[in-house]
């Protein structure tokens, strides 16, 4: 019996498997990452994922490893693990979890908009939720201390919390859809809070810069900016389909008899919807950017521009993880 020919060792596996300077391509990665089968992956698959591609990387093949398997544990390891640290990443807080807590926690916040301590409870969770999110995907290998945590999650819980009360309260006598789109315009400005809070760090000491190859060349807080910037354009984008598609279906089945006949259903009907939004919207809006963005050295702070002249004077471009 034949044996299968030798996997080359000069597949890069620290890039993704599809071109990522084209949005299809970034797309394809995304599905993959984002795929919510990913959450039911056991603790020893995980595991053996981390064994196959940590040994790849060392230059250890794993007998009658194909490249199919070799992709497949790829992306079973960047599900779970962070691609700065090496950490396993908190469950909730993995991008594979994004459609299945959105949907559930966006449902909820556009099925009961109508009383104050609802929204209050509904705009606590999802904060939370995004606060974990936040922590977990953010970018550079550097810790955030405990109080700048509590900081971060407190100053975002309030402004999602504070604004979401006072839309609601300007839109008292306007039509009822727009009181259906107050969750949004919450979520996003939330979002504008939050990410830049929870990342704190990053727009103060910087995230790690580095050349095509992955050598680090140092920290700047102009990538840092960049990214929380694009992230946060990415998550609104997210929340749009999910939170302004599923009113306007809902507003019209609420007129018929059947919602009337059985009221009981809005709420799954409507996480329903959500889900079926979230699960094109959050790959695609993660593709917006590529993972591994990328800025021209003369946009970067001086002296970290003349940190990377004396390393390599003729580099032109450094690359940076975004975070998601």
């Amino acid at each position: 019996q034949k044996m299968p020919p030798s996997l080359p060792a000069t597949i890069n596996i620290r890039e993704p498997r599809w071109d990522q300077s084209t949005f299809q391509g970034r797309a394809k990665h995304f599905f993959m990452v984002t795929d919510p089968r990913n959450l039911l992956l056991s603790g020893a698959t995980l595991e053996e994922a981390r064994r196959v591609v940590e040994d790849y990387r060392a230059g250890t093949i794993q007998p009658g490893l194909t490249e199919d398997q070799l992709w497949r544990a790829k992306y079973i390891y960047d599900s779970a693990f962070h691609p700065d640290t090496g950490e396993k990443m908190i469950l909730v807080g993995r991008m594979s979890a994004q459609v299945p807590m959105n949907m559930t926690i966006t449902g909820c916040m556009l099925t009961f908009y109508r009383t104050t301590p609802a929204v209050l409870f509904w705009q606590w969770v999802n904060q939370s939720f995004n606060a974990i999110v936040n922590y977990t995907n953010r970018s550079g290998d550097a810790p955030i201390t405990p109080s700048q945590l509590g900081t971060a999650y407190v100053s975002a819980t309030t402004g999602a919390v504070v604004t979401a009360l006072g839309l609601k309260s300007l839109t008292k006598h306007l039509p009822a859809i727009i009181g259906r789109y107050v969750p949004f315009a919450a979520v996003a400005a939330a979002n504008c809070i939050n990410i830049p809070l929870m990342r704190q760090r990053e727009l103060k000491l910087g995230i790690p810069v580095t050349d095509e190859n992955g050598n680090r060349l140092g920290e700047s807080t102009a990538a840092a900016q960049k990214a929380i910037f694009q992230v946060v354009v990415s998550r609104i984008g997210m929340a749009a389909p999910a939170m302004a598609i599923p009113p306007v279906i809902m507003n019209m089945l609420e007129k018929r008899a059947f919602l009337k006949r059985y009221p009981y259903l809005n709420a799954p009907l409507q996480v329903g919807l959500v889900g079926l939004c979230l699960v094109f919207a959050t790959p695609l809006c993660c593709a917006l950017f590529p993972q591994k963005s990328s800025m021209p050295v003369s946009s970067l702070e001086p002296e970290v521009q003349d940190q990377i002249r004396k390393k390599d004077p003729w580099l032109e471009t450094v690359y940076f993880n975004k975070g998601l």
